[in-house]
């Protein structure tokens, strides 16, 4: 079989077109899961193998992505280590016993991904053996340690991430073990994903931006994300470090790891581009928001991304954050016909 169009842009390798996928590309905007989801909740479909290979299938037949990225959340190895993991309707993830002391830390668990994350590894193999024969790789994906602490202490999502940092500044040695269990637990999760099938891994930094400068990034997050990234190394897959929110270190972000630098939309792709290092492969970086545009608006922010490659091998199209759930379905067809159209010369449909 030859190797995968993403997988090539990744490596930087010559490519007929720029492939492209979209984070969240399943989900609530897609009228066929929000069928799903009339019957089976958001931990319910992660926990059966079979809902959740249909639901990460679902954009790839409807718009000819470039990848599929296994449907699963970035909180159920959570709930492996003991924390009590739910979806409030409206309010999104709710952890009901969130870490206050350092005895918390300390009763953490790490279990091996086999034994509390079989259900999203059953659904990868599931996935690579429908997509393999069409040459379509599956993304695996985890989050990474910091955005992981946060949930655990705040109890969900937060604004201010002030437990977090509150935490992260009185009691150091306890953060220290915080983050060095969640890089064992989510490298061995990565590292089975890539065993199961994944032909590519992605890190999801998703709050590290939005919570901390660089002083910070640097003393309290570097050092494990780095480590991580390590010890994927040995899953002889891409690997792509996500964050978003951190253009202004994003330089100490590439720095940490990963073959694929994802980037958001805060400055234009070829400034960040120019920024990481043309050895890097990048991601992005289009403004989720642009989707929700009329056709036209859309067609200009799309093909301004495009421009800011300069032609160069390594870049994969996609947001520089999810789908958003009021996204017309119509925009993200076209979004993808206009990229595979601009980069393998074929002709404008206006």
């Amino acid at each position: 079989m030859s190797t995968p169009l993403l997988i090539r842009a990744m490596r930087r390798e010559r490519t007929e077109r720029t492939p492209v996928w979209l984070m969240r590309q399943a989900g609530r905007f897609l009228p066929e899961y929000r069928k799903i989801r009339e019957r089976h909740s958001i931990l319910e479909i992660i926990d059966r193998p079979d809902v959740a290979a249909e639901v990460t299938m679902q954009p790839v037949d409807r718009f000819g992505l470039d990848a599929a990225i296994i449907f699963a959340d970035i909180l159920p190895p959570l709930r492996g280590m003991g924390l009590e993991l739910s979806f409030a309707e409206g309010e999104g993830p709710v952890i009901s016993n969130p870490l206050r002391t350092t005895r918390d830390i300390d009763m953490l668990a790490a279990p091996p991904a086999a034994e509390i994350l079989g259900t999203t590894l059953e659904a990868i193999r599931l996935v690579a053996r429908e997509l393999e024969p069409r040459g379509i790789p599956v993304i695996g994906f985890a989050g990474a340690p910091f955005t992981l602490a946060s949930y655990a202490i705040e109890g969900g999502t937060s604004r201010s991430f002030s437990r977090t940092k509150a935490f992260m500044y009185t009691e150091p040695a306890a953060w220290k073990r915080l983050m060095t269990k969640l890089v064992t637990v989510q490298g061995d999760f990565l590292l089975a994903q890539a065993e199961a099938g994944a032909s590519a891994l992605q890190l999801f930094d998703s709050w590290v931006g939005t919570a901390l400068g660089l002083a910070d990034y640097i003393r309290f997050v570097q050092p494990y994300n780095r480590r991580l990234f390590e010890m994927l190394g040995r899953a002889g897959v891409p690997i792509v470090n996500f964050s978003t929110g951190t253009t202004a270190y994003i330089e100490e972000v590439a720095r940490t790891g990963g073959d694929v630098i994802s980037v958001d939309w805060r400055l234009p792709l070829g400034e960040l581009w120019k920024r990481i290092g043309y050895d890097r492969a990048i991601q992005g970086n289009l403004d989720p928001a642009a989707l929700l545009a009329p056709w036209p608006e859309l067609k200009y922010q799309i093909e301004a991304v495009l421009a800011q490659t300069a032609g160069r091998e390594g870049h994969i199209f996609n947001l520089g954050h999810g789908v958003f759930p009021e996204t017309p379905v119509e925009n993200v067809q076209r979004l993808v016909e206009l990229v595979h159209e601009r980069t393998s010369g074929g002709e404008d449909h206006e």
